[in-house]
């Protein structure tokens, strides 16, 4: 730990959004630090630097036998303590209240209705009430003893509770997520009234921090290769990098043959005239495309791709025994949804082909500067290091490419049918002004054909579904509410100009409970 700094101790009980409590945490200033619940004991733990503790939220049922858990007898130090969620009903639990099965469960949005005044929430209400988002199947029935009942939904009565002398409050709602409306003012309440920490984590700080842990990782004449896709992250990655090292970086492309229409042609405009003689492209188009052949199964397809990957890169390190460093723009979503970050029992939703689908073992070290952070921390620092706006604003691309937008088997008849529907459609959104009010859209391909008429003609052609979400962090999001107008004149373009695909539909759904990509 750093124990320079005055922070906030997240103990993580294995929630998917977790990191997000600590992204809200540090956008207001303030240095805070995750662990495990296993490593946390309240009698042998050191409580000099800590300010305030939040217990996350987690998978797991707290009426469980098998339920993680920890000891909450640290009011004795006088540090504040907020639980969400999971972290809600353990308070709850502990202290005599009652926590059952929720008859109707929460997911999604909420309306959140205060019942009295309390430091934390102070204003978070407008007119007495709020939109929250929950996620939740078990519900806090009977509060503890000395416990006052802050808010209530229709379902969970007891959604937010406050013991004012201990200074202990709970939320069942996550405050953490982009669609809890003023979720922020919750951490901040807790943060500057209830904790009185004060400001202390600065993007300038963050730089200068991954810069100099760069710099005491490379040693000598070590090289580092870094995995440049040219989207936001491995590009801000790239640039910091250089930054940091200057020549000991060399920069590789590959060409998947599952890239965006023109993607290879562009990534080579912006990147050969900065990196000069340290970026080289690699044409792997056949080769990812023979070892995917015949492959469906989604998980599978990332192992493939991460796999190849890295026989690509540690081939290129062949020719240059120097390289000792895989540089990638791993982010925390990526760990999170494909392994648990502190080691909590977070339940596995897919593998990321730079995390999961990773060999076991690997001839490069690798270096993740930005596995704590989100992409809107990201685009940040990029900011600050003055990179191309072009790169900062793009919508973010998965790793895997066009093949986990392609459900099924893949070939390159289906390849080049998506790259153009995929074109058109991002074409629409920045003709119409709306590419900037939406954090990520694309086409998918769905392995399914339908019947159509095309100038009096029977078609028997694929179905092509239009994805768009707003988020803040890619952690939590919600589906773009189009005017009709927009969607039909978009759908209409894809089916007149796009051979292979005669229906467009749109997707609806939040996340949770989908994912944003399709695979």
């Amino acid at each position: 730990m750093n124990s320079s700094l005055d922070k906030i101790l997240i103990i993580d009980f294995g929630s998917q959004v977790t990191q997000l409590i600590a992204r809200q945490i540090r956008e207001l200033g303030v240095y805070c630090e995750l662990i495990n619940y296993k490593n946390f004991n309240s009698k042998k733990f050191s409580f000099s630097d800590i300010k305030g503790i939040i217990l996350s939220g987690g998978p797991k049922s707290t009426l469980t036998k098998a339920a993680p858990s920890i000891d909450l007898n640290i009011d004795f130090k006088k540090i504040p303590v907020l639980g969400i969620c999971y972290g809600h009903q353990l308070i709850s639990n502990f202290f005599g209240g009652k926590t059952n099965y929720s008859k109707k469960k929460e997911f999604g949005s909420a309306v959140l209705y205060e019942k009295k005044k309390s430091i934390l929430t102070k204003n978070f209400f407008k007119n007495k009430k709020n939109i929250v988002w929950m996620s939740h199947s078990d519900s806090v029935k009977i509060k503890p003893k000395n416990f006052s009942i802050i808010a209530s939904t229709p379902n969970s009565q007891c959604a937010v509770l406050e013991h004012k002398s201990k200074k202990i409050f709970s939320t069942q709602f996550h405050p953490e997520v982009f669609h809890t409306h003023g979720g922020k003012i919750i951490f901040k309440n807790f943060l500057f009234q209830i904790c009185k920490i004060k400001k202390n984590w600065t993007d300038k700080f963050k730089v200068q921090k991954i810069i100099k842990d760069i710099q005491n990782v490379v040693k000598n004449d070590e090289r580092v290769l870094c995995a440049l896709s040219g989207g936001v992250d491995s590009s801000v990655l790239a640039h910091i990098l250089y930054k940091a090292i200057k020549k000991k970086l060399i920069c590789v492309y590959v060409d998947t043959g599952l890239m965006r229409a023109g993607e290879t042609e562009e990534i080579k405009k912006l990147f050969k005239k900065k990196f000069s003689k340290s970026f080289f492209i690699i044409d792997a188009k056949k080769v990812f495309l023979k070892k995917l052949n015949n492959i469906s199964d989604p998980e599978t397809k990332r192992k493939i791709i991460g796999k190849t990957f890295i026989e690509i890169f540690e081939k290129f390190k062949k020719n240059n025994s120097k390289i000792k460093f895989l540089a990638q723009g791993t982010l925390y979503p990526d760990l999170i949804e494909s392994k648990s970050f502190s080691g909590s029992p977070t339940s596995v939703i897919k593998s990321h082909h730079n995390v999961g689908g990773l060999p076991k073992k690997m001839k490069l070290s690798l270096i993740e500067p930005f596995n704590e952070m989100f992409k809107d921390e990201v685009r940040k620092i990029g900011k600050q290091l003055k990179v191309n706006k072009f790169l900062i604003d793009r919508h973010p691309f998965p790793g895997p490419g066009l093949a986990i937008r392609i459900p099924g088997k893949l070939d390159k008849n289906k390849i080049n049918i998506l790259q153009r529907a995929d074109q058109i459609y991002i074409e629409e959104l920045k003709k119409r002004s709306l590419y900037d009010k939406i954090w990520q859209a694309f086409a998918v391909l769905l392995p399914v054909k339908t019947v159509g008429v095309m100038g009096d003609a029977r078609t028997y052609d694929f179905v092509c579904a239009l994805r768009a979400v707003t988020s803040l962090d890619g952690m939590t999001a919600d589906y773009f509410r189009f005017e009709h107008k927009d969607l039909s004149e978009i759908s209409n373009r894809i089916i007149n100009e796009v051979t292979g695909i005669n229906r467009v539909v749109y997707d609806v759904t939040s996340k949770p409970p989908g994912t944003i990509e399709w695979e």
